[in-house]
């Protein structure tokens, strides 16, 4: 299996590791705009012939057609979101299969027929969340014959001795993505009622709750996006719910701090005239922030994820607890977040190379991705996840 790799950074390195050592790849063509950076690593983990690296301009007219006019099976994007609808499109026209791990946009979303005719297919939403969290919502609500609460967290935090700043935060992540998250806004479900969440109302105290996490303590969770989105495809009676929401969690004090920077503005899309020149006001915390909120060479980050559903089945109420903590691996270098977003990525791309994920068109990581043999795939790279079941 021949793989084209798009984007070589904190993310794609996982995607690009895991692609080399895999006996089921033949070839992995990596691209990346600081080619510099990607020959160095490439060298320094002995890839060998097996991995060509190739320099990318993505903006650059045509330059996604010439590195796919030599052929791939199948492409990783894990290029900046701004690219994604492109990446997508050149993949659909040159027949090759694609998979990125972002939010499926309308541009990706026009290409589902094309793709299908082309026999080929497009999993967005594959990495770590959106990716594992969606394959195991699906896997539980299946388990049910009526569900009542469907629960789902996510992190990417630095394990407790590495949370040594005043945000108890580190950078695992573009962190210009993690601030339009944190403006994003959300939909949840509480006590059967469906509630918007407005982009600056995702750190008010009624909206954020907490959580125990085993070997980590206690944690903040606030709204993420909207539930409600990928529960109406597993055919669910969404105004039947009790409790629905996708959260996200951090170290206490996280979501206060945030609050407050909301309330002042500083996370508006609308840019911000100083001397006469439009400053971004994401890009400017991004590029003041992190540079002070990086991981040290030998400390780890967690990478989180807890699925928490309750309903019926056999008349019996239940409630199914999922439950995955990685941490960085020392020995690689890889982030956890890199695991179990760049290895999610690849091994999407091996299953549909295989077979494993036979349809095509534009997939759903939430009906189209089979839990056990992707359960497998994990395990084999050792990332486990701890299944619990409870009578209610």
């Amino acid at each position: 299996m021949r793989v084209l790799l798009l984007g070589t950074g904190l993310q794609g390195r996982g995607a690009l590791y895991d692609l080399a050592v895999s006996p089921a790849v033949t070839e992995v063509i990596a691209a990346d705009r600081d080619i510099a950076a990607l020959d160095a690593y490439v060298r320094s983990r002995g890839f060998g012939a097996k991995v060509r690296c190739r320099p990318l301009d993505a903006a650059q007219r045509g330059a996604l057609d010439a590195l796919l006019a030599d052929g791939a099976d199948a492409v990783i994007d894990l290029l900046p979101v701004a690219f994604m609808g492109a990446v997508a499109a050149a993949a659909v026209r040159h027949g090759a299969h694609v998979v990125n791990t972002m939010y499926v946009s309308p541009e990706v979303r026009a290409l589902a027929d094309e793709a299908r005719s082309r026999g080929v297919a497009i999993l967005p939403e594959f990495g770590m969340d959106p990716g594992i969290d969606l394959v195991l919502l699906g896997e539980a609500v299946r388990g049910f014959d009526e569900v009542t609460d469907v629960l789902s967290y996510g992190a990417g935090i630095p394990e407790p001795a590495a949370a040594d700043n005043p945000l108890k935060y580190k950078v695992s992540w573009t962190f210009e993505g993690v601030l339009r998250a944190y403006h994003r806004g959300a939909r949840v479900v509480r006590d059967g009622v469906a509630i918007d969440v407005g982009p600056d109302q995702q750190f008010l105290p009624e909206h954020v709750h907490v959580v125990e996490i085993e070997d980590v303590g206690r944690l903040e969770a606030y709204p993420n996006g909207d539930a409600l989105r990928f529960l109406e495809p597993l055919g669910l009676d969404t105004s039947r719910l009790r409790n629905a929401g996708r959260f996200t969690l951090r170290y206490p004090g996280h979501c206060d701090f945030w609050r407050t920077i909301a309330v002042l503005h500083l996370l508006d899309d609308a840019p911000v005239t100083v001397d006469g020149v439009a400053v971004d006001r994401k890009r400017f915390l991004a590029a003041a922030l992190e540079p002070q909120l990086r991981y040290a060479e030998g400390e780890r980050d967690l990478a989180i994820l807890k699925l928490d559903v309750a309903g019926t089945r056999g008349g019996r109420r239940q409630r199914v607890v999922y439950d995955l903590v990685d941490r960085r691996d020392l020995a690689t270098g890889l982030t956890a977040m890199s695991r179990l977003v760049g290895f999610t990525a690849s091994i999407g791309a091996q299953m549909l190379g295989s077979g494993a994920i036979p349809r095509r068109g534009l997939l759903s990581p939430v009906v189209d991705v089979p839990w056990a043999p992707f359960e497998r795939e994990l395990a084999s790279r050792g990332i486990r996840v701890v299944r619990r079941e409870s009578e209610l």
